[in-house]
């Protein structure tokens, strides 16, 4: 009996393959896909290319941070100090900068699928069986798509909980905080993950009082703890209030503040509140139900080793299956499941050489395993330390805070670890996530001891953390 006989559903248009979101995990696959021969489309439900990512997250707040981070600069530099000089940028001004990057990542990225030939369907994709999928356009018209294969690329976005009214012009999470009008006094963060360390470091830069509500008892705890300790301690230093193991409670609301009511009976004022505590993923609209897929409590897609969902030829990458909910990873991950898709290989992705990049002021950035990690599993360990301080590269930068630290196998000398702390350090972490990924003895110390490294440079860092490391047990 035919598909048509079997199947009432007609299809407007057919494709090998369907990609729905288009931010790095389903760009990757689209790319991926198309390479392999693959008759391609994709769903974007926003009304231009690039997903959260691109408009929301990652690309938006990190023009921002390097906007402030240049008023720093400039504000900090002896000679304009002298001239009585002082530089006065708010808020407003400082996200213009953003929307410039984020129209040239737009531009890019919409002639990448134009080039590869993929077809774009904006609208809202919803299953209507295991092979179709129909996209709801803006105009409220419908087109049913059919396909051999899915890669759900929705993405995520910020939980938020029923009892606190995101309508409020005094209440934000990480994607409405990019249209605070003016640069307010004080604001008090709730969530101390990645985003909420980020912002409040930001917006500490902007000279913003700031409260900074924990709801563990140390910053990002899967850090190493030397690197949470030196994160903790720069941020008191520069006068953010943490205030750890504390439960939300509510919050009451009024014209020109907020007040936060904590578990504890603590009550935080201030002018504006950001929630930056959890994620959900993307999945309500795609009506799983109706192809028997059970997004778990936080709307993510639990996926296998080949990122395929409980139906094999129905795969989910990046944020929407959870952690590490990484721009960079969810790309690879994207590629990776168009690969499988395609002839059954998978590209073999080693998540543990997946680098964490933190922008907080100074960066974080590490990869492989922390010194908990490998005390727990009983591995021989040492360490191995350069302070920035005393690199000649960030003294001429004047950007003595941080360090990098190499974690090693006390009998093979085998890297096991990289966490750097300090300028430039989601840059850095990528000489070390090299040397990691190699096989046997192309793996160890002797790399870093051996090699020589442009001077002055902060590459340099590693040679002096590895002999730093090598005079302990020798």
């Amino acid at each position: 009996m035919s598909e048509k006989e079997t199947n009432p559903i007609q299809a407007d248009q057919s494709f090998d393959v369907i990609v729905l979101g288009t931010g790095p995990g389903g760009e990757g696959a689209a790319m991926e896909a198309t390479k392999q021969g693959r008759n391609v489309a994709v769903v974007e439900k926003q009304p231009r290319i690039g997903g959260n990512c691109t408009h929301l997250g990652t690309i938006p707040s990190k023009s921002l941070r390097t906007a402030i981070y240049r008023v720093m600069e400039l504000r900090s530099t002896p000679e304009f100090r002298q001239l009585g000089i002082d530089v006065d940028i708010g808020f407003r001004e400082l996200r213009q900068s953003a929307q410039s990057v984020i129209e040239k990542q737009v531009q890019m990225r919409t002639g990448f699928y134009d080039r590869n030939d993929v077809q774009v369907y904006q609208g809202v994709g919803a299953f209507l069986d295991e092979h179709h999928v129909e996209v709801t356009q803006a105009d409220g018209s419908t087109i049913v798509l059919r396909a051999d294969a899915f890669v759900i690329a929705t993405g995520s976005r910020p939980y938020r909980p029923p009892n606190v009214d995101f309508t409020h012009p005094r209440i934000f999470d990480s994607d409405t905080i990019l249209g605070l009008p003016e640069t307010p006094r004080s604001m008090t963060i709730y969530g101390a993950g990645v985003i909420g360390c980020e912002y409040g470091s930001m917006f500490r830069n902007l000279g913003v009082k700031m409260n900074l509500v924990n709801t563990r008892a140390n910053l990002l705890e899967f850090l190493d703890d030397e690197i949470c300790d030196a994160l903790s301690y720069h941020l008191r230093d520069t006068g953010v209030r943490l205030r750890h193991n504390e439960q939300f409670d509510h919050v009451e609301m009024f014209d020109d503040h907020v007040i936060v009511h904590l578990k504890s009976g603590k009550r935080l004022k201030s002018d504006c509140l950001l929630w930056a505590n959890g994620r959900s993923g993307n999945t309500e609209e795609l009506c799983l139900d109706r192809i028997g897929i059970t997004p778990n409590h936080r709307g993510q897609i639990e996926v296998n080793e080949q990122f395929q969902s409980e139906i094999p030829h129905i795969y989910a990458v990046g944020d929407v299956i959870g952690p590490p909910a990484l721009a960079s990873a969810a790309y690879v991950q994207g590629r990776s499941a168009a690969r499988h898709l395609g002839n059954q290989e998978s590209m073999g992705i080693d998540m543990a050489l997946v680098p964490t990049g933190i922008y907080t002021s100074p960066e974080i950035s590490s990869i492989g395993k922390t010194e908990r990690q490998l005390t727990e599993e009983c591995i021989p360990y040492e360490v191995g330390h350069s302070m920035f301080k005393s690199l000649a590269r960030a003294q001429i930068m004047g950007r003595a805070v941080g360090m990098l630290k190499l974690l090693f196998h006390r009998d093979t000398l085998e890297i096991l670890g990289v966490h750097c702390f300090g300028i430039n350090a989601s840059e850095i972490i990528h000489i070390g996530q090299a040397i990691m990924a190699q096989e046997g003895s192309a793996n160890s110390l002797h790399y870093f001891m051996n090699t020589t490294f442009n001077y002055p440079t902060m590459a340099e860092a590693y040679r002096v953390a590895a002999l730093n490391g090598y005079n302990r047990i020798f």
